[in-house]
This record gives C-alpha cells, structure tokens and sequence, in this order.
C-alpha cells in the first residue's frame, strides 16, 4: 500500500507540481540567448518535446520501482527518477522563459508510460533493466537530434540538452552495470516507433 500511494504521488507531483532541481540549471558562461519570434517558437517545440520525455521517465522508473521485488533495485529506480526530476524542472523553465506551455497530452503520456514501465518490470529484473539501457540510448539519440535542429544561437536551450544527453548516457551506464540483459530486435523496434508517435504529438500538442 505505502509503494502505491508513493506512486501515486509521483504522478501527482510529476503532473501538477512545479518541480524545483536539485542541481543549478546548465548555462553557457558569456552566452546570451537571443531569438527571432520563428526561432523562439522552433525551440520551444522542441523543449516540449523533451520536456514530454522527462514526464515519461518520471512514469517509466516510478513503475519500474513498484514492479521490482528486489529492495536494492528498487532504490536504483527512485534514485534514477530523483536524477530526472532536474531535467523535468529545467525543461519546464525553459518552456516558461520562451513563452510556450508543456504538451497537454501529458497525463495520457505519463498513462502510456507508466504501463510500459509495469510491463517491462513484470518481465524480471534483467529485462527491466535492459528497456532502461535502451529507453536511455534511443533518449541520447533524440537530444543528439534536437542539438542539430536548436537555433545555433539558442545557448540556454542548448546547454540544457547537453547536460541532459550526459546524465542519460550515465543512466544507461549504471543500468548496463547494474547487469541489463540486450531488449530482442522487435522490441526495440516497438519502443522507436511509440517514441516516434509520441515526439511528433508532442511537438504541437
């Protein structure tokens, strides 16, 4: 009971709380954002886009905690969850400062997401760990992709994304470490595509 109303507080909090960094955000020292009215909106889709993928890791590792039935895998899930509640904080930051909103798909995202990370944690600790690996590798490629598309002058923006692409490298790492089993081809698959459906919404929805 206390691990289910735990995550039901995580949705809670993940969704309608503004959520404060343990970390300072990333900046670029004698960089100064500055952007056409074009530009900005650009940007701003894209941090609604990553700022989507940080309200479904929330789900994804809450899930994957309640799933386990291992104590200390468990608490890898809560600490990787509190590691990416910086990146929800400086994501939805950013989309303040830029005059957009967060998707407002978000709680059927945080749904969709949660589900997933419930079935990966019912298929056993290895596996669970491996959808981390790989959920994590598809994420590096994706802000690898949005530092491509980001206005070259948008410094804010971009030191963020960096910050964020280093940490999801790392989360992949601990889970590799942690003793992950390779996700099959198909499912990997199923996860670019969902992924796929969910960046392009979210982009302006």
């Amino acid at each position: 009971m206390d691990q289910l109303l735990a995550a039901a507080n995580s949705a809670l909090t993940t969704l309608f709380a503004r959520q404060r960094a343990s970390r300072a955000c990333p900046v670029v020292p004698g960089d100064e954002t500055r952007l056409e009215a074009d530009e900005r909106k650009h940007a701003a889709a894209l941090m609604r886009v990553n700022h989507v993928g940080e309200v479904c890791a929330q789900a994804l590792y809450t899930a994957q905690a309640l799933a386990t039935r291992d104590p200390a895998l468990r608490a890898h899930f809560e600490r990787a969850a509190s590691e990416e509640t910086d990146h929800l904080a400086w994501t939805a930051d950013r989309l303040a400062e830029l005059g957009d909103r967060p998707s407002l798909l978000n709680p059927f995202w945080y749904a969709g997401a949660f589900g997933l990370g419930l079935l990966a944690g019912r298929m056993g600790d290895r596996l669970s760990l491996g959808f981390v690996v790989e959920t994590e590798r598809q994420v590096e490629a994706h802000l690898q992709s949005h530092l491509d598309r980001l206005p070259a002058t948008d410094h804010a923006s971009r030191a963020i994304v960096v910050q964020m692409k280093d940490d999801e490298a790392a989360h992949a790492a601990q889970a590799l470490g942690a003793g992950a089993a390779e996700l099959p081809l198909p499912a990997k698959a199923l996860m670019r595509a969902a992924a796929r459906v969910m960046t392009t919404t979210a982009h302006y929805v």
